[in-house]
């Protein structure tokens, strides 16, 4: 089989490239990315420079079968920034998703597989309650993120039915973290100003308990075991992923060592949002909003029909994370660099 990943050198890019590589079953991995890495290799993958906007590359030709068994897509490729601008988001992720769905369709490609999110999903209950795959994929309208990633899934609803013979499997993971992630996490949400080298047990005296704010992780190279087994295994549709536990601000204050002082809801966007107008943080108002509404996720299908099961759990997955940002630790590819990347990192994808 031969597998082209877009996106394949971000965050969760290269954990899903490493596990594709590794299985057997997989003949050829291309990894699509703007930049090509440079001192980055990875045994049994080929990196192609390309973009997934309209104008861009040729989809259609790097998707075809050359000679391969099967090809499947699997589609990564999102721009977080400029939150400033969402229109040029649009253009990358929804127009940019559209066009990659279309070219899956032009080569006849047997199975895509898109990165969706827990941020698809509308709030979630009331009472805090789990949802499983059904739960409605309307997103949180005031967030561009959420927004983009549910009407993606609207026109995937449209391509399903339209191209019935293609496998079209839908991912949708709850936060993904691993040390490597961690400095363009930073840049991507938090911006230059946070004293990275501060986060450490210890150095954090506290932490704002944000009223309502909890959410599920994962360890990014568990969500790429998912994928890997999404590409192989012949199934449809959507599959939740999280680890256990549920996540809260007393996890973390946990893993810092840290006392937490509560802050109501509203402060905390109050506080964000002079921010974010002042241009001091990448991250947008409306963003918050969307993760204290996200529901909380069953991962039940993924364990039952793609034999899955994080290795690790929560609590690891963001104790990694954590130990990546004290470090300033990355890797060798344009948008996972180092700390040493420094402010001009910020809007780079």
């Amino acid at each position: 089989m031969k597998v082209v990943v877009t996106g394949a050198t971000g965050n969760a890019g290269t954990s899903v490239v490493r596990a594709l590589a590794a299985d057997p079953a997989v003949t050829e991995v291309i990894g699509l990315a703007r930049r090509v890495p440079r001192g980055y290799e990875v045994p049994g993958v080929r990196w192609v420079a390309g973009n997934v906007d309209p104008g861009g590359s040729d989809l259609v030709g790097l998707f075809a079968r050359d000679g391969a068994d099967g090809v499947a897509v699997v589609h990564l490729a999102w721009k977080f920034q400029p939150t400033h601008d969402p229109l040029e988001t649009w253009h990358t992720n929804v127009l940019g998703g559209v066009r990659v769905f279309e070219a899956c369709a032009r080569a006849r490609v047997d199975a895509l597989v898109h990165a969706s999110s827990v941020g698809a999903y509308s709030p979630g209950p009331a009472d805090g309650s789990r949802v499983d795959e059904t739960w409605p994929t309307h997103g949180w309208p005031g967030a561009a993120y959420t927004r983009e990633k549910a009407y993606l899934e609207r026109y995937l609803d449209g391509f399903e039915a339209a191209h019935q013979s293609m496998r079209v499997v839908r991912m949708r993971p709850a936060f993904l973290f691993k040390e490597t992630s961690a400095s363009e996490q930073r840049r991507i949400f938090a911006g230059p100003l946070l004293p990275w080298k501060l986060v450490r047990p210890g150095l954090v005296p506290v932490l704002p308990d944000v009223g309502g704010l909890r959410f599920q992780a994962l360890h990014t190279d568990d969500a790429a075991e998912a994928y890997r087994a999404a590409v192989l295994r012949p199934v449809r549709g959507p599959f939740n992923l999280a680890a256990e536990p549920v996540l809260d601000t007393a996890s973390l204050a946990r893993l810092l060592h840290a006392r937490t002082v509560p802050l109501p809801a509203g402060a905390a966007r109050a506080a964000l949002a002079a921010a974010w107008r002042m241009r001091l943080v990448p991250a947008a108002p409306g963003l918050l909003d969307a993760v204290l509404r996200l529901p909380l996720l069953y991962a039940d299908r993924a364990r039952l029909e793609l034999d899955w099961t994080p290795t690790r759990t929560a609590t690891e997955a963001m104790a990694a994370f954590l130990e990546g940002l004290q470090s300033g630790q990355g890797l060798d590819t344009p948008p996972l660099a180092g700390a040493a990347a420094g402010p001009a990192g910020l809007h780079r994808r």
